[in-house]
């Protein structure tokens, strides 16, 4: 399934026209693939790392996902450096701790207006609804956030109405 992020209302411009977000279910886990149209030049892009776990990838340029859980949820990040991040979440920004399930993420892909990175989540036990999301750092250092919904007056991804999708 193929999937629209839009940007939080009222956010400044951005090199982003287009960011799509494909979502595929394979047993255990949900391959994703974060698809940018526009000038991804005008982003600021991590860069390349060896990969691995990290903590505040979120700082710049990330991509992201949510799954809860009967427990609460998890939150997976992406980075175009090839690191990444998972955290268990008891409830709404509560009791984070880093979770036992990993993330792959393949090198970006960037070719013209079109920039790609896909990446391979393993599901907690248990998952039901997903959340996306991104943010974009431009290289000029504005931000915009992009999800599937804007539940809150401010960037939330961790809101409990951000979580739109059932898992397919």
């Amino acid at each position: 399934m193929r999937h629209l992020l839009s940007p939080f209302p009222g956010s400044p411009a951005s090199p982003v026209q287009r960011l799509e977000v494909e979502v595929s279910r394979v047993e255990g886990r949900i391959d994703l693939v974060y698809a940018l149209v526009g000038d991804p030049d005008g982003v600021l892009w991590p860069a390349p790392d060896a990969g691995g776990r990290a903590d505040e990838l979120w700082r710049t340029t990330c991509f992201e996902a949510f799954v809860t859980t009967p427990e609460g949820y998890v939150e997976f990040n992406l980075s175009p450096s090839g690191r990444w991040a998972s955290y268990a979440f008891d409830g709404y920004r509560e009791g984070m701790r880093p979770a036992a399930e990993t993330v792959q993420v393949a090198p970006l892909s960037r070719t013209g207006t079109r920039a790609v990175l896909a990446g391979t989540v393993e599901l907690p036990a248990g998952a039901r609804r997903l959340a996306l999301s991104a943010v974009i750092e431009a290289v000029d250092g504005t931000r915009t956030y992009w999800a599937l919904a804007h539940p809150s007056d401010k960037p939330d991804f961790h809101h409990p109405d951000s979580f739109v999708l059932d898992l397919p």
